[in-house]
């Protein structure tokens, strides 16, 4: 990707202009109510700045998965109605993104207006990048604002398709999760390190693989270092594993050497003999897993190690978490870490990037997440970005 070509609307000229912008309003709601409105806020300054600048605002988004259907429950109406309560100013919404409904919607919009279309994957074109929906989407705009890097990673209608056909620039927000990125990956204070977390080294091979290049210092924690403790020969009892990937972690640690780069995995862990709240735990070091038991978490050892890593680092970058955090008292080791770089951060000494499903709920949980350089919200879209691959989104914008 040709990252320095992205242009922004930074010094353009768009007043009385219909500006499409491509949002994610793919928010978590409940009995028609928004529940978690980070991605909507963080929206707020992009979209106010272009209103205010005298655009006609057009956000486009997807919302779930219809399937090419009109399912009432996965209208973007109730998310309109909660976008307008975050800008402090009204947002119009239209039963329809393209056709007769959306052009009426969008001829009545003034200058500095803002208007909210249904959800695209009401039409099937989107998720396969058709080029007549993108022709049909493109007539209600004159310039096209990339600003959802969590989307980016799928080559849409909506995403990628749409800039063929209209000027396009990247978004501040889409413009803030690259620039964190590539803070932490392509021109890092060093020493550098990566957290490394979550259920499976199946899903994160390629991650593995791509950061053991950057960074000085991989973490690996999670249901992922059973694996890896499997391979160094410890016996794990009950805990989760991939066994038949034994010689797939043999070989990341060896290739991590070769590299100059520190695999650091759990030398004690919290045990228990079942995944439940409550459960009876106990900690033990990874040589003595009873057979009964299962690992769910780091333990104090692990801390204080991984504790050390992270204060001899200038740059962190953070990805799953490190136990079962979900359930108490299984996430001490996730929190106690994340308050670490949180508290460094905060003190001028520590460049800290954190995304991932998981993670973000797991900084949430810690209390940590606005302490952080940058949280990102995406998800698939940044583990990908780890994987260095390219986002067929963010590459459409600098095409």
């Amino acid at each position: 990707m040709q990252l320095d070509k992205l242009k922004t609307t930074a010094g353009l000229d768009v007043a009385g202009k219909r500006v499409l912008v491509r949002a994610d309003l793919n928010v978590p709601v409940a009995d028609g109510r928004v529940t978690d409105a980070t991605r909507l806020t963080r929206l707020v300054p992009g979209l106010a700045d272009l209103a205010d600048r005298g655009a006609k605002v057009i956000v486009l988004s997807h919302f779930g998965r219809p399937k090419g259907a009109r399912v009432p429950e996965m209208s973007l109406k109730p998310v309109a109605e909660a976008l307008g309560a975050a800008l402090g100013r009204p947002v119009a919404f239209a039963e329809d993104c393209v056709g007769e409904v959306a052009a009426k919607a969008v001829a009545g919009l003034a200058n500095g207006g803002i208007l909210v279309l249904e959800n695209l994957r009401f039409h099937k074109g989107e998720e396969k990048n058709d080029p007549e929906l993108a022709a049909e989407l493109a007539k209600l705009g004159d310039i096209f604002v990339g600003d959802a890097f969590s989307c980016a990673h799928r080559a849409h209608a909506s995403t990628d398709a749409i800039t063929r056909l209209l000027p396009s620039y990247a978004g501040p927000l889409l413009m803030e999760e690259i620039n964190a990125l590539r803070t932490a990956l392509e021109h890092p204070k060093r020493p550098t390190a990566a957290v490394v977390g979550g259920a499976k080294v199946s899903t994160k091979i390629p991650v593995l693989t791509n950061l053991m290049a950057k960074v000085d210092h991989l973490i690996i924690g999670g249901g992922m270092a059973n694996t890896f403790l499997l391979a160094q020969g410890h016996a794990i009892g009950k805990s989760l594993a991939e066994p038949d990937l034994i010689g797939t972690a043999r070989e990341i640690m060896d290739a991590a050497a070769a590299k100059g780069c520190t695999i650091v995995l759990p030398v004690d862990g919290v045990v228990a003999a079942e995944f439940k709240a409550g459960a009876a735990s106990r900690v033990v070091d990874v040589t003595a897993i009873p057979a009964d038991q299962m690992v769910l978490d780091v333990g104090p050892k692990s801390i204080a190690r991984l504790s050390k890593v992270i204060d001899g680092c200038r740059t962190l970058l953070w990805n799953g978490p490190l136990g079962a955090f979900e359930i108490a008292p299984f996430g001490e080791g996730t929190f106690a870490l994340a308050r670490q770089a949180a508290a460094m951060t905060k003190a001028g000494k520590l460049v800290s990037v954190a995304g991932g499903g998981d993670t973000v709920a797991a900084l949430n949980a810690a209390g940590v997440t606005d302490d952080f350089t940058y949280v990102s919200t995406a998800g698939g879209a940044f583990l990908e970005w780890l994987e260095g691959r390219e986002l067929p989104g963010v590459a459409a914008l600098a095409r």
